[in-house]
């Protein structure tokens, strides 16, 4: 997906996960129109530890199957195996085992078919099979490539009257039994092929996919938001930390800063006036708190940016204000999280979990996108897709609200769109350049000065 590429021509379905109009109006018409676009790439889920699986076939009383596997979708890998095998699904047995982790879907159901089939030339011997660093990199399911489309109407003291909000891209599930043929690698693969079926998005009342915290939480006046997602897919997409919530606070997250400075009035002070939650302003207001108490050194090249949403819309607040140096390359020094988990039973595990989200997503904002050409992924290496070095995680400091007499909220996700939103506006206070395109990388930002 390149900018500029959504044709009226591509197979897409469109929905609007929210729309109404705007209030009537007492003042002035609107004053000004901000309109920007935001491009995300296609992200890998880069595991460490290859994906793995073993598989055994028999042939004794029927033929059946026992896989040990490390997906995260053990039904539904036994019914797209099953399918796959021509199989009934009580003819299959697997068995869930720890293996190389990810957050999401990766290449872990697609090896359980490669092992299998293979098990399936061998019955009775147990076979394993790993894939290697290339295949995982080269075959695992990605996050899809998302473009938004953003156009705020403001008054003449930048006051939010209208927003429009447009997602485009493919689907962010393609699980195994979520469709009505198998979606698993090798199926499509056979010498009779299944189709591959195009990526789903999850529904906007469990989360939704693309749509995910495309809704803002402030008073936007009119809002119409609308999802069109593309059914042709160059690259095979599914589910990755976040779905769409990363590149969806990123454009809010932007589009806010820029209409308060564009209005002469102070970011923080802004969403405040915008926001009527009154846990949401307590986590804004806490991590300003929390990074006052570092004095900011004027120092070219330096920067600080705040972003905040609420994860999904119904769970944990999060605030985070990022500060990052930008020389040959950007950054991160500090991030100052503050977050509304409700009542949190464990801190400790819930603050590592935030920290562990936030250093994700600045390895996703500052160097990971996958390449590819008209015959293969070219990112398929630790060269091509690097990640986040030990070297250059920030320094990371999480603040949790005290609220025990409120209901316990997930917190693993909460921190990546508020991340790199940070960081984003952190680049524009550092060098007065908003820069609208993921990663955020030299190249990315000499773009946006042209």
């Amino acid at each position: 997906m390149r900018r500029g590429s959504r044709s009226g021509s591509r197979p897409a379905r469109s929905k609007p996960p929210t729309s109404h109009p705007p209030p009537p109006l007492t003042d002035a018409p609107p004053a000004r129109r901000l309109s920007a676009a935001f491009f995300r790439p296609y992200l890998a889920h880069a595991s460490i530890g290859p994906s793995c699986a073993v598989a055994r076939w028999s042939e004794h009383g029927g033929p059946g199957l026992e896989v040990w596997s490390h997906s995260q979708s053990i039904f539904g890998l036994r019914r797209d195996l099953a399918m796959t095998l021509g199989l009934e699904p009580a003819q299959v047995i697997v068995h869930h085992r720890e293996g190389a982790g990810c957050y999401g879907h990766n290449g872990a159901d697609d090896v359980a078919l490669d092992a299998a089939l293979v098990a399936r030339a061998l019955p009775g011997t147990p076979v394993r099979l790993q894939w290697n660093r290339e295949d995982e990199l080269g075959w695992a399911p990605f996050a899809p490539a998302m473009l938004i489309e953003v156009e705020a109407k403001v008054a003449a003291d930048g006051s939010l009257l209208g927003w429009r909000q447009d997602i485009y891209g493919n689907g962010h599930l393609s699980r195994p039994g979520f469709a009505a043929q198998p979606s698993l690698l090798a199926a499509s693969q056979l010498a009779t092929p299944f189709a591959v079926p195009p990526a789903l998005n999850p529904p906007h009342a469990g989360g939704g996919g693309a749509d995910r915290n495309a809704v803002p939480a402030y008073a936007t006046g009119g809002l119409s938001v609308q999802v069109h997602r593309w059914l042709e897919m160059p690259l095979r997409t599914s589910s990755l930390r976040a779905l769409g919530a990363m590149a969806n606070v990123l454009a809010i997250e932007s589009v806010m800063d820029e209409l308060a400075l564009s209005a002469g009035r102070d970011p923080v002070e802004y969403r405040l006036a915008h926001l009527a939650d009154p846990r949401g302003r307590a986590v804004i207001e806490a991590v300003v708190a929390m990074a006052d108490a570092v004095p900011r050194v004027p120092h070219e090249g330096i920067g600080r940016g705040l972003a905040f949403a609420r994860y999904k819309g119904s769970g944990a607040w999060c605030a985070i204000i990022a500060e990052i140096e930008a020389e040959a390359e950007v950054r991160v020094r500090h991030l100052w999280i503050a977050a509304d988990a409700g009542e949190v039973v464990n801190p400790e595990g819930a603050a590592h979990q935030i920290e562990g989200g936030a250093v994700q997503a600045v390895s996703f904002a500052l160097k990971e996108a996958v390449t590819f050409d008209a015959r293969s992924i070219t990112s398929n290496g630790w060269e091509a897709y690097p990640i986040l070095r030990f070297s250059e995680v920030p320094a990371v400091r999480v603040q949790l609200m005290p609220r025990a007499e409120q209901p316990p909220l997930g917190v693993g996700e909460c921190a990546t769109g508020p991340t790199v939103a940070a960081i984003a506006n952190a680049i524009h206070d550092a060098l007065g350049v908003r820069v609208r395109s993921l990663p955020f990388t030299a190249d990315a930002i000499a773009a946006s000065i042209a």
